[in-house]
């Protein structure tokens, strides 16, 4: 019998899509998880980290909707589950819910029970950082109770929570085995790489994995793995206390792009710090994130300006005027120094790729 059971459970995620942002965060993860859950039959949209402390901005259906805590299945009757990977605020969790149903998106919701709860004390610690810049949605101090084995969980939290509650709490490994059939999966992540705890620029970084690792530490096995979705815009930004993010702030053109790609923070409103395209920083990211397909975002905001510029060790500083040039350039030294299989796509639609 429990043979029967671990060969069962062994083939129940079939096929697994990955998203993971490639910068330091807010480079159009939730546009291309909405696009990816349009036009793919996913079973099930599993968020694999963070959750407070990110920010998706979405247009469904003409209307621009910020999205937080909730995965990006809702908005088409996709169950969605707020993976083990992930710290909850409960009470934003259930206002950002009554938001998504008053326009009418009510599929399901779930949440890992081994989940750990963001409370007002983690908040108001978060809230007196002056050294980070982080979100101060307490995200940091749950993550620091989690690995303190201090923190509570929402098994803890909740003994007998409500039927008629808007989300529900789940054992991952267990709803998966229960849905008795082969099921695709869509991982989406939140954060950056550049801000990674192990791989960013520490100690500016947030406190999850924001790297494909923590879609295996949310119980999806490396094996169902069919794509990673490589997310990074065309320049690079940050929103952050770090002073050596090395850009000329009073630079005009900097200036502009951050104007015309309305480069504030979907989380903090803070206005995000704009550079050049560091694209040995990319390659990095795409190596230890195995990337097969690489979106690129926002260059119509480039195109817009009518200026281009990205830094590589071979060259240094290169700048453009010809979109076309800036864009050959970028897949040359992509495709020149990454040795997979790659598919690139230049998305320049705030509405899709």
């Amino acid at each position: 019998m429990a043979c029967s059971f671990l060969i069962s459970a062994h083939v129940v995620v079939q096929n697994t899509d990955i998203i993971v942002d490639l910068q330091a965060g807010d480079t159009g993860k939730g546009k291309v998880a909405h696009h990816l859950a349009k036009h793919n039959k996913y079973d099930v949209v599993l968020r694999y980290n963070g959750v407070a402390n990110a920010g998706h901005t979405i247009y469904h259906e003409g209307q621009k909707i910020v999205t937080h805590q909730v995965p990006v299945g809702i908005f088409y009757n996709i169950p969605s589950i707020i993976g083990v990977g992930c710290v909850v605020n409960i009470p934003k969790l259930v206002e950002e819910l009554d938001m998504l149903r008053s326009f009418g998106f009510t599929s399901q919701v779930y949440i890992d029970k081994r989940c750990h709860i963001t409370t007002d004390k983690h908040i108001e610690e978060d809230g007196k950082d002056t050294k980070i810049g982080t979100t101060r949605q307490g995200i940091g101090p749950t993550y620091r109770d989690k690995y303190a084995r201090t923190g509570t969980r929402i098994l803890d939290y909740i003994k007998s929570p409500s039927i008629y509650a808007p989300y529900q709490i789940v054992d991952t490994y267990r709803w998966f085995f229960d849905i008795h059939t082969n099921i695709n999966v869509l991982c989406e992540g939140a954060q950056g790489f550049q801000i990674d705890i192990d791989w960013g620029d520490y100690p500016y970084v947030t406190s999850s994995h924001c790297t494909v690792g923590s879609v295996a530490l949310n119980g999806v096995p490396p094996s169902t793995w069919r794509k990673v979705y490589g997310i990074m815009k065309a320049y690079e930004t940050y929103s952050g206390f770090k002073q050596h993010f090395m850009t000329d702030e009073n630079d005009p053109v900097f200036q502009q792009i951050q104007e015309v790609g309305e480069e504030f923070g979907a989380t903090t409103g803070r206005k995000r710090k704009v550079r050049w395209l560091d694209l040995d920083g990319v390659i990095q990211a795409m190596y230890i994130n195995d990337v097969t397909d690489l979106i690129i975002n926002k260059v119509d905001v480039l195109d817009k300006i009518g200026k281009y510029g990205c830094v590589h060790y071979k060259h240094g500083l290169m700048t453009f005027t010809d979109g076309q040039e800036f864009r050959e350039y970028v897949e040359h030294c992509i495709r020149t120094f990454y040795k997979k299989p790659l598919n690139i796509i230049w998305s320049t639609t705030p509405n899709g790729i």
